[in-house]
């Protein structure tokens, strides 16, 4: 349902985020393989941030958009969807994308204060540490290694 609600939104959003890419970072976020930034902390956190505060002040100048994403999860949904599409183009990793995704959803929390209601918000504040984890396949003893 977030799609029907916010597509112009997040569009507005992205766009923004690929023209800061690729004035920041010398076209990166273009079509091509040999152009991408290298995927570190300090590009996410730049990145995220820009996208995230970005879309804060737009739906700050258009309060009946900020109404009508009802109860902060659409709001916050639509910032961090925008924020890791960004990262995600400019570096060509969908790790540095799904962590642009979560820290928006900090930014977000952090400016307004909540990110949902009913307890929804909580999807979105436990996944940023499981980003770049590995966690070995467990085995029962009773099964065969290809099992």
């Amino acid at each position: 349902a977030t799609a029907a609600y916010t597509d112009d939104i997040l569009d507005n959003n992205v766009y923004y985020d690929v023209d800061y890419i690729n004035d920041k970072y010398n076209g990166a976020a273009n079509l091509g393989t040999d152009n991408k930034v290298k995927a570190t902390l300090d590009v996410v956190k730049d990145i995220a941030t820009e996208s995230t505060l970005y879309g804060i002040e737009t739906y700050e100048k258009f309060p009946t958009a900020l109404e009508d994403h009802f109860g902060g999860s659409q709001r916050a949904t639509v910032l961090a969807a925008a924020a890791g599409v960004a990262c995600a183009l400019g570096t060509a990793n969908a790790n540095a994308g799904l962590s642009g995704w979560y820290l928006s959803m900090y930014l977000h929390k952090e400016a307004w204060g909540r990110l949902g209601f009913f307890g929804f918000d909580l999807q979105d504040q436990c996944g940023a540490t499981n980003v770049l984890s590995y966690q070995e396949r467990r085995r029962s003893p009773r099964r065969t290694p290809w099992s």
